[in-house]
């Protein structure tokens, strides 16, 4: 039997903050008491919080191709990232991987294997700070999604499927200035060859987007996997998602859609970034107005890993309905919940001890130590 006791704290239980100490017996919640404890590791006050559940991050991809045309050791990079993810005081994540080959990009299939296939040897060998999930980021306008779906869907740690249409003109993108400020300048195409691409990609969008997204829930569905909606903009947009039974909406990019979500049951996902930066990069809705509004449910890191602690500690500062338990919620019980990881996410009895130590200094909160199921690794 291993234990470990966590005193003078300040506890963040799923309704209220109390200063006391948490037991825990085999990686296992045994204890919450008020008070002081008889024999404790002294946090000196310090934020005891649960360990974040992180739904969406581009992290790991980002480490895999960490320059343009730069392809990375896919174990070494996953490593690098662990460790990112671990020492920002997240607990369990869901590392996504882009599915569908978009022009440009070349044929993705190795690149898919390659990360896919490490999250599954590293996982299996123990290498890894955190527990890692892997959700698979449908990309439904490309000829190839289908085919990589069918060869990774079935995989154990295979955990979230988001469905995604990066089309000109809709969703994230109903603007083309937007679009064309985003990849033309990166792709190096003049006016003309960025109106062929734009037209282009429309295309693609009618051939193969509406079949893939059902082949896709098809399959999805035979083993009940947890699927997400992207980008939401329109009363549309989310009848599909509801049509297709998504249990996430990430990102809607208007009150509208959040709304409609939420009342539909959809669990809200929203990017930490959005509520540290103050608003969303691409001029959509902002995660505070979804806050005022209760709607939102769940944020990510997305491409910042440490920005969902910030976030989670921001957020009762910006939005004056959310108490610190209610932000905490977002980035812990809320989306363990949305995942149906139902035994993390939460400081109480019989729950995994995935814990954080978290000093709360302005303008950034300090994490000083995270347990995974009672173990130490950041």
């Amino acid at each position: 039997m291993t234990e470990l006791a966590l005193g003078n704290a300040r506890i963040v239980l799923a309704d209220e903050v109390i200063t006391g100490s948490v037991l825990v017996r085999d990686g296992v919640i045994a204890d919450i008491s008020e008070g002081a404890a008889a024999i404790a590791e002294d946090v000196e006050g310090d934020f005891i919080i649960p360990g974040l559940v992180e739904l969406h991050t581009d992290h790991f991809e980002n480490h895999y191709h960490p320059r343009p045309g730069v392809v990375w050791n896919a174990m070494a990079a996953l490593q690098s990232h662990d460790a990112q993810i671990a020492g920002a005081g997240i607990t369990t994540v869901f590392d996504a991987v882009r599915i569908g080959s978009a022009p440009g990009d070349g044929d993705l299939t190795d690149d898919v294997n390659a990360m896919i296939s490490a999250v599954s040897a590293a996982d299996a060998a123990g290498r890894l700070r955190a527990e890692h999930r892997i959700h698979l980021r449908c990309e439904l306008p490309t000829e190839d999604v289908v085919a990589h779906f069918e060869a990774h869907f079935a995989n154990p740690l295979v955990g979230l499927a988001s469905l995604m249409d990066h089309t000109p003109g809709q969703r994230q993108f109903t603007t083309l200035s937007h679009y064309c400020a985003f990849y033309q300048t990166r792709l190096k195409l003049n006016d003309a060859e960025m109106a062929q691409f734009i037209a282009d990609r429309q295309a693609e969008h009618d051939r193969y987007a509406d079949a893939n997204r059902a082949a896709i829930l098809a399959l999805g569905q035979q083993i009940g996997l947890a699927f997400a909606s992207h980008d939401d903009a329109t009363a549309a947009h989310v009848d599909e998602a509801v049509l297709g039974g998504m249990a996430i909406a990430e990102f809607p990019t208007t009150l509208a859609a959040a709304r409609a979500s939420h009342a539909a049951g959809m669990a809200v996902l929203m990017g930490g970034p959005n509520v540290v930066r103050g608003g969303s990069h691409t001029g959509n809705v902002s995660a505070v107005e979804l806050a005022d509004a209760g709607v939102l449910d769940v944020l990510s890191s997305d491409y910042v890993p440490f920005s969902l602690m910030q976030a989670a500690f921001l957020l009762p500062e910006l939005a004056s309905s959310i108490l610190l338990p209610e932000a905490v919620a977002m980035v812990t019980r809320h989306p363990a919940h949305a995942a149906k990881l139902d035994d993390r996410g939460e400081i109480a009895i019989g729950k995994r001890a995935d814990l954080v130590r978290v000093r709360r200094t302005d303008p950034v909160p300090v994490v000083r130590g995270v347990w995974r199921q009672g173990q130490r690794v950041s």
